[in-house]
């Protein structure tokens, strides 16, 4: 019998029941991190397209770890009233947590310029699941406290510990940098976006006062950050930092707020619309991973080519990166179904069993 926590890993096109708005955020950040990764192709381009660059460059990690949590808590909240299910789900998410870090560790070597995020978002995945449990009043709490002391808590380790780094290949070194350290990603960054993903759908996708509330206070955080580097002549600083926090925070909470209000809208004609717009996210979204690792191998492909000349641009091989990578993850999501590391990741991990049945049932399980 499948349950919540073991089920066949049908074609997400066929699963009725997938949430919306997980699945287009998710592609929305995917989509993100293609053009970001993309920017050394074009290095000649206008003043206004290297800012709208840069700014899906900061919303797509944290996005991408917010609808990780929202996930895992849809998961969880199937499995509410089993108790084996809920341990099933944690023991999962520690194996799936630890198979990203290995695949992420494994992508470093390829030789891309792409710092990859999966050994960080393998960690949040793992400490953050089990938190989850928490009610929504603590989890708040937990995400107030890793925020305020997340900044200060990285500046210290990186004073003592970083000078004493003798061997920066070092197990410990190197989940010291994935923890506190590294300049692109860190857990304690990413952490609070998981937890929030969490809080956002234990308050509905659907409501619209969440969304209206996110959208108001979006231009703010952003605005924010903006005006206090402006007023007082202050550097962002590293991820973590309050200033990063503070932009990354204007951004997802923007991208979430759009997204839900859409996924919303009832009359008839513009939902229609909205649907169809919001197909080829929900696709890519479905196969994020995959993705992720089909682009990464590209880029390495295309750095170890030596035929790249990173001061002239290259439209060619962009248009292969943003336009190839996604097309050919609607074709496999329309054609195929489950993106090929999601299915082996979920068979590893066993969340997903293998069935000989010759018509495969529906998954019970959304995201």
């Amino acid at each position: 019998m499948a349950s919540v926590h073991v089920v066949r890993p049908v074609a997400p096109r066929t699963q009725a029941d997938r949430v919306v708005v997980p699945d287009v955020a998710r592609g929305f950040a995917i989509f993100a991190m293609l053009v970001a990764h993309a920017v050394p192709l074009l290095p000649q381009v206008p003043g206004a397209v290297r800012f709208l660059e840069r700014q899906l460059n900061d919303v797509a990690s944290p996005l991408f770890a917010c609808v990780m949590g929202m996930a895992t808590a849809i998961v969880l909240a199937k499995t509410r009233l089993d108790p084996h299910g809920v341990r099933a789900v944690i023991v999962q998410n520690v194996i799936r947590g630890c198979i990203l870090v290995v695949l992420g560790v494994w992508l470093q070597t390829w030789g891309s310029w792409i710092a990859i995020i999966l050994s960080f978002l393998g960690i949040v995945l793992a400490v953050g699941t089990p938190l989850l449990l928490l009610p929504t009043k603590a989890l708040v709490a937990v995400i107030a406290v890793v925020v305020v002391a997340g900044a200060p808590l990285n500046a210290f380790v990186t004073g003592v510990v970083e000078p004493t780094m003798a061997l920066p290949g070092s197990l410990g070194a190197t989940f010291l940098d994935w923890v506190f350290l590294n300049p692109h990603y860190r857990v304690t960054n990413l952490l609070p976006w998981f937890l929030f993903g969490a809080v956002v759908f234990r308050i509905g996708f659907s409501s619209r006062r969440l969304a209206w509330t996110m959208l108001i206070l979006a231009p703010l955080a952003w605005g924010g950050d903006f005006l206090i580097r402006r007023l007082w002549s202050v550097q962002r600083g590293p991820s973590g930092s309050y200033l990063d926090t503070l932009h990354d925070t204007g951004l997802v909470l923007g991208a979430l707020a759009v997204i839900m209000l859409l996924a919303t809208v009832r009359a008839e004609a513009p939902a229609r619309f909205i649907r169809d717009v919001f197909v080829p996210f929900r696709a890519i979204g479905t196969v994020a991973l995959s993705l992720y690792v089909l682009q990464v191998a590209i880029v390495a492909w295309l750095a170890k080519s030596g035929t790249l000349v990173f001061s002239e641009n290259n439209y060619s091989a962009w248009i292969l990166i943003v336009l190839a990578v996604p097309g050919a993850g609607i074709l496999w999501w329309r054609f195929v179904g489950k993106g090929p590391i999601e299915w082996v990741i979920g068979f590893l991990s066993g969340r997903y069993r293998v069935s000989r049945s010759p018509r495969p049932e529906r998954s019970s399980t959304p995201a």
